[in-house]
């Protein structure tokens, strides 16, 4: 299902490292920073905290943004081995995930602390990457629409704005499982999230950046891409590597 040729949000791609990467990885940061600046998207990558700053030194320069996989919903205080919005920042990130479903999952983070790290991060200007959906089950279950609406009323603070915040569906089932849902349930699921976005938001619904992850790859890209009101990549292990990267950058070449 193509998109509109209405203009719309700057694409994003963002890749998600995980808990991958040591320094000796930086040369695949300097192969996409080589490669980046003629697509017409953002590029982001979220590499672990030990790498932000040696990230932003090496993209120093290129067109890349750096981001955090995570922070802490208080800006400072007892809460060993957490990492404060502020901190992601005094780092040079200018974004960060939140909520996604491996540390609701792993973590135990509702939708109040998703919410409450949303907020943090927008106090520190940095963008908010606010992950919602569902698991195989809530799938089977003809839940999904349900399940993220929930999600995405709870998880979005008021202080959202299309400036400060992009929102990331992520079929739980298909993350790092190489299955994907067809193009016609991610054009069904992203316009559920963008009309909840325009009623909430009113004008400024329509210019959310939605992106769509959960095993995107090279091959499955530029048809998951070109679904209406999909405005980029949350990108998980095939970011780790600059050409396979790459390969879904390219469904994004001008």
């Amino acid at each position: 299902m193509a998109s509109t040729s209405e203009p719309g949000p700057t694409p994003l791609v963002a890749g998600n490292w995980k808990m991958n990467g040591l320094r000796s990885n930086l040369g695949q940061v300097h192969a996409i920073c080589a490669k980046i600046g003629s697509q017409r998207a953002e590029v982001m990558i979220c590499p672990p905290a030990t790498l932000i700053a040696a990230v932003v030194e090496a993209s120093h320069g290129s067109a890349l943004l750096v981001g955090g996989q995570d922070c802490h919903q208080n800006e400072a205080g007892a809460h060993t081995g957490d990492i404060s919005a502020a901190m992601l920042r005094d780092c040079g990130a200018t974004g960060v995930i939140v909520g996604h479903s491996e540390r609701r999952t792993d973590h135990g983070e509702t939708d109040t602390i998703v919410r409450a790290k949303a907020e943090a991060a927008h106090k520190t200007m940095l963008t908010a990457i606010v992950c919602i959906g569902e698991t195989a089950a809530q799938r089977r279950h003809g839940a999904t629409l349900e399940v993220i609406g929930q999600q995405l009323a709870n998880s979005v603070p008021a202080s959202a704005t299309s400036a400060n915040s992009v929102i990331a569906y992520e079929p739980v089932w298909a993350i790092g499982t190489g299955l994907t849902p067809t193009a016609a349930d991610v054009a069904e699921t992203h316009a559920f999230i963008r009309r909840q976005l325009n009623e909430r938001f009113g004008a400024g619904g329509p210019q959310f950046r939605l992106l769509y992850g959960g095993s995107v790859n090279a091959a499955n890209a530029r048809e998951l891409m070109s679904v209406a009101n999909v405005n980029g990549a949350l990108v998980g292990g095939a970011s780790l590597k600059a050409d396979d990267f790459l390969g879904i950058l390219a469904a994004y070449t001008r």
